[in-house]
């Protein structure tokens, strides 16, 4: 093998382990700089009527007073039945402000972006008076971001046990400094009981110690008796 060709299969080896390294950290490696959705990795939990807020925003900081916001629910899908139905959107964003009229009916006047904070990048949506129809996972979308990362999911919970549970648990019973009786009332009075039981019993023994003594004495013995009536000498 002449030297030639074995610098142009060696060059060969060498540019192609370049060009599966450079794909490798163009693949894992993040741009620096790149705006992403950041949402919530834990649910949103309430009661219904309560007003919530669906935390969504951009990291770093980034202005999207100009930009298109989407919100949606992913999980409903248009009727395949029906070709021209259409996913509604639970809030839409665009040419700053809302367009209500590609928004689900039962959202109308109850959704709504913070509009000053947009231009720091806080796209949450607020959602009044809530009920458990609302439960389920809620997208914020931004299409004409220029990132990788151009959504993200936030799941909401409406549960009417929620405030039973954080409301109606029993707290620590503390005694009421306008009670009167005593808390050793109970302790008392079984001792006053023990206490007459015990007299009732010493009564009781004394009795039969003196019924017993009683009819010794008016049982005498023979003897006693010829004593007694020996007559007097004359």
């Amino acid at each position: 093998m002449s030297l030639n060709n074995f610098y142009f299969k060696d060059s060969n080896f060498f540019s192609l382990r370049t060009f599966l390294l450079c794909s490798a950290l163009s693949v894992w490696t993040p741009v620096q700089g790149e705006v992403l959705v950041i949402g919530s990795n834990l649910p949103i939990i309430a009661s219904p009527g309560d007003d919530v807020i669906l935390p969504c925003h951009l990291e770093p900081m980034f202005d999207v007073q100009g930009l298109t916001v989407e919100w949606s629910k992913p999980d409903l899908k248009p009727d395949p039945s029906d070709r021209l139905s259409r996913v509604e959107y639970v809030h839409l964003y665009r040419d700053r402000k809302e367009v209500p009229d590609m928004k689900m009916a039962s959202y109308f006047r109850r959704t709504e972006l913070f509009m000053d904070d947009m231009k720091r990048g806080n796209i949450s949506l607020k959602i009044l008076n809530v009920s458990e129809e609302d439960n389920g996972r809620y997208r914020c979308f931004i299409p004409k971001l220029q990132s990788r990362v151009k959504a993200a999911v936030v799941e909401l919970v409406v549960d009417s046990n929620f405030a039973k549970t954080s409301t109606t648990e029993t707290p620590l019973q503390t005694p009421d400094p306008q009670d009167t009786t005593p808390t050793n009332a109970g302790r008392s009075s079984v001792a006053v009981v023990l206490l007459i039981a015990f007299i009732s019993a010493v009564a009781v023994a004394g009795l039969i110690v003196y019924f017993c003594c009683h009819h010794q004495n008016r049982t005498k013995h023979p003897e006693d008796d010829e004593t007694e009536t020996e007559p007097l000498p004359v």
